[in-house]
């Protein structure tokens, strides 16, 4: 083996590489939209292609070390590879390629993280980035609304904060802003518990979380801190539960609530929503969701084809932003925004890898002594939630989120680990 190739690889090895890659990673997913502002799609293209190519190198340097036995989980790769079929009757195929292929850059970046890093190390490369981000965002926001009184306008960033908010922050909107707050709440958390940070750091960075969160002024977030404060409640409870029967009844006990509690909030949604000021909120998403159903029917089955993003010079999203007034990004609804674009195969293709999910991270969350396991079923349920007026699930920083989330609770409950190991094999599509 030349020396040349030695170095190289110990340095693909090193854990100080690897480290400062994700870092690399977590910062650029979470900083597309700031990235876009600044120097546009192909100085972004090119910084994803970097990272593409050194954790491509890195995950070849440690493929000897990942155990594969049952990791990557069947109904993510199906869900994906449906995406990527639908070039095939897309009505757009170029866009749908393109979209496809940057959905498998961050599909990568996650396998990448879940797979080379382990739990406490993600959850810290997480931290690490949205303590520095979150409080990069606040400092912008004083010096726009405050100091200069001024927005700065190639950052999307208003200069509200004098007035209450609503701000943004580096995110590009108030509701992205507010799920990575949401986001980094549950990480900081679950750092001190993991005590991987000292009790100062983990109170200013919830703090700096908590303010993102105020200042967001998002009827849509007010109503995902409740779910997910009742939803951590319940977890941290079951987990103090030692006997297994009871356990079990208090399980199937929450999800009946949860049920009742989600019919309940559908029945009285009108005086919730009046209630968190959302009535503006609502009806502009309202607006888009009625023309997503009328469009839905030409293309039932398959949907019109994967694109993420959206294109307002496509149709039928051109057609979208022509009935409703204003151009969209995005459905402002996951679930709508999978069934218009991949048909309904997709759309519960999208539902079982959601639903495998959320049940394997949960169970995992609620058995398992460490509580580093509460970190997956959490971000989760915010994601989830989130996902019924945003479709921030489907690109980017929610979906790296999603898979490695999803990954991870693969690693724990997969049916394939009962599996020989020859049978249970899986390598990287």
């Amino acid at each position: 083996m030349p020396p040349w190739f030695a170095l190289t690889r110990a340095l693909f090895e090193s854990a100080k590489f690897s480290r400062a890659l994700s870092l690399c990673i977590v910062s650029s997913a979470f900083l597309t939209t700031a990235i876009r502002d600044v120097i546009g799609w192909p100085g972004l293209i090119g910084v994803l292609a970097a990272l593409v190519v050194l954790s491509a190198c890195s995950f070849a340097a440690h493929w000897d070390v990942i155990e594969w036995h049952g990791l990557l989980p069947v109904s993510l790769l199906v869900f994906v590879a449906w995406c990527a079929v639908s070039i095939a009757w897309s009505t757009y195929q170029w866009a749908t390629l393109a979209a496809v292929l940057y959905q498998w850059v961050f599909t990568f970046f996650a396998l990448y993280l879940a797979l080379v890093r382990d739990a406490i190390q993600i959850v810290r490369v997480i931290g690490d980035v949205l303590r520095v981000l979150l409080a990069a965002s606040l400092a912008l926001e004083l010096f726009s609304g405050l100091l200069i009184d001024m927005p700065i306008k190639f950052l999307g960033i208003t200069g509200s904060l004098a007035r209450g908010g609503p701000i943004s922050g580096l995110f590009g909107s108030r509701n992205q802003l507010g799920l990575v707050a949401l986001v980094a709440a549950v990480t900081f958390i679950i750092e001190w518990r993991t005590r991987s940070v000292s009790l100062g750091v983990a109170v200013s960075s919830v703090a700096v979380a908590v303010l993102c969160l105020g200042f967001s002024s998002s009827p849509v977030i007010a109503i995902m801190i409740v779910v997910l404060l009742l939803a951590t409640a319940a977890l941290f409870g079951i987990r103090h539960i030692r006997a297994e029967r009871w356990k079990f009844s208090v399980q199937v006990s929450l999800g009946v609530i949860t049920v009742i509690l989600a019919v309940a909030a559908f029945i009285f949604r009108g005086p919730i929503i009046d209630l968190l000021h959302g009535r503006d909120v609502l009806n502009v998403r309202y607006d888009v969701w009625i023309q997503m159903w009328h469009l839905i029917p030409a293309n039932p089955l398959l949907g019109w084809g994967w694109i993420g993003f959206w294109r307002g010079s496509l149709p039928p999203y051109s057609l979208i932003n022509a009935a409703t007034g204003a151009p969209h990004s995005n459905g402002l609804n996951a679930f709508l925004d999978v069934w218009l674009q991949v048909g309904l195969v997709g759309f519960l293709l999208f539902l079982i890898m959601l639903g495998l999910a959320m049940e394997r991270s949960w169970l995992l969350g609620s058995n398992k002594r460490s509580v580093i396991y509460a970190w997956p079923p959490l971000v989760v349920i915010a994601l989830i939630g989130t996902a019924l007026a945003e479709s921030t699930v489907l690109i980017e920083s929610g979906w790296m989120l999603l898979v490695i989330c999803t990954v991870k609770a693969s690693q724990g409950m997969s049916w394939r680990q009962a599996l020989p190991t020859g049978a249970a094999s899986t390598s990287l599509p």
